[in-house]
């Protein structure tokens, strides 16, 4: 029988391969940092005892609370059920399915692909040249019906900020063809890059946040898609009734009151040191061939056997980001920045692997 049901799904669903987040690959860990999760959870109180009631769709206080966070209007605000859903949502109202295309380049998030393929539209991948940056004529090559143009900056999971010069050079290759969206998830690690303050002049640009980083929140699931009024007014005809639960509408505009913002910039300043000090061990081990620079919470760096060091760490209960299987990521793995007693119980274990100099004084 059930065979049977699975013949009546759609067949871009029964070849999807779900995309494999860190919750879902697992791990017996005691030490997480394979999901670019702020280390310390964030103590918050509900304050709502309203729950026999539906939610607003679109909370007030949370709505004009991110605006003046971001510099913007209530009207270019839409919030949603993570970053996640906003990519999502912009394919469902600008994509026509067997017609338009997405665009995006590799290595990069995993989700734009995912929702393309759920929904049935095609997605191009436009790999980013060696230095991370965007390729612009084979961006331009490849325009024809593509309708959004995903930008990871700055990106996962390689750290580094996309050019702004860059940017503005896509934004008039695809004005009036297509929209431009700046994934900005971990902006607030570098937040004098945002292209947020952009928006007056192209009215086909539009930038996803999220609480998931920086805010110390991913449990919540609230994100936010910001854009000009006119692109916010076509999202709300395909946003769920009630896309945010009360107790998430509750925590989020706490989280967002001037109290809660002074509290994320100081975990930030922390959190950046910590990562500085984590870049610096890093690069004095031996299985360690380069780290890279990043403007994130977290960092890419390519081992000699990386595959032998993924394993080893995550035996000792350290679980990180494997990106062998991403263009241009041979041998690389991904470190989100934890507690420093973390960070340090990481470099402990990779001084004691194989061929490090400390392991071979101990021999």
């Amino acid at each position: 029988m059930s065979s049977k049901i699975e013949d009546l799904a759609r067949a871009n669903v029964r070849a999807l391969t779900p995309y494999q987040s860190a919750r879902r690959l697992g791990g017996n860990g005691d030490v997480w940092l394979n999901a670019n999760e702020y280390p310390l959870a964030v103590p918050f109180e509900l304050s709502q005892q309203t729950l026999n009631r539906y939610p607003e769709c679109q909370p007030k206080l949370v709505i004009e609370r991110y605006a003046a966070y971001a510099g913007l209007t209530p009207e270019q605000v839409l919030v949603s059920r993570g970053a996640d859903e906003g990519i999502e949502l912009l394919m469902r109202a600008f994509c026509e399915p067997g017609k338009d295309a997405v665009l995006f380049c590799p290595p990069t998030y995993g989700m734009y692909s995912v929702s393309a393929e759920t929904i049935g539209i095609e997605y191009r991948t436009v790999e980013s040249r060696e230095d991370w940056q965007l390729n612009l004529p084979a961006i331009a090559d490849q325009l024809d019906n593509v309708k959004l143009v995903y930008v990871c900056s700055p990106n996962n999971p390689t750290g580094n900020l996309i050019n702004p010069d860059d940017i503005r050079q896509l934004l008039e290759m695809t004005r009036g063809k297509a929209l431009v969206v700046a994934d900005e998830a971990y902006i607030e690690f570098c937040p004098s890059a945002s292209l947020a303050g952009w928006l007056k002049d192209y009215p086909h640009l539009v930038v996803l946040r999220t609480l998931s980083k920086a805010f110390a929140l991913a449990g919540l699931r609230c994100g936010f898609t910001l854009a000009n009024a006119e692109v916010i007014a076509l999202l709300m005809k395909v946003i769920a009734p009630y896309p945010l639960s009360t107790p998430v509408a509750d925590i989020a505009g706490q989280a967002l009151s001037d109290q809660g913002i002074a509290l994320m910039r100081q975990h930030v300043s922390e959190l950046v040191a910590t990562r500085e000090k984590l870049i610096a061990d890093l690069r004095k081990l031996d299985c360690v061939e380069q780290v890279f620079e990043s403007d994130t919470n977290y960092i890419l760096a390519r081992f000699t056997a990386s595959s032998q060091v993924f394993k080893t760490l995550w035996d000792q209960g350290i679980i990180l980001r494997d990106q062998n299987k991403q263009p241009g990521l041979a041998g690389c793995l991904r470190i989100s920045i934890g507690t420093r007693d973390e960070c340090q119980r990481v470099v402990a274990a990779l001084t004691l692997l194989p061929g490090s100099p400390v392991s071979q004084e101990q021999a």
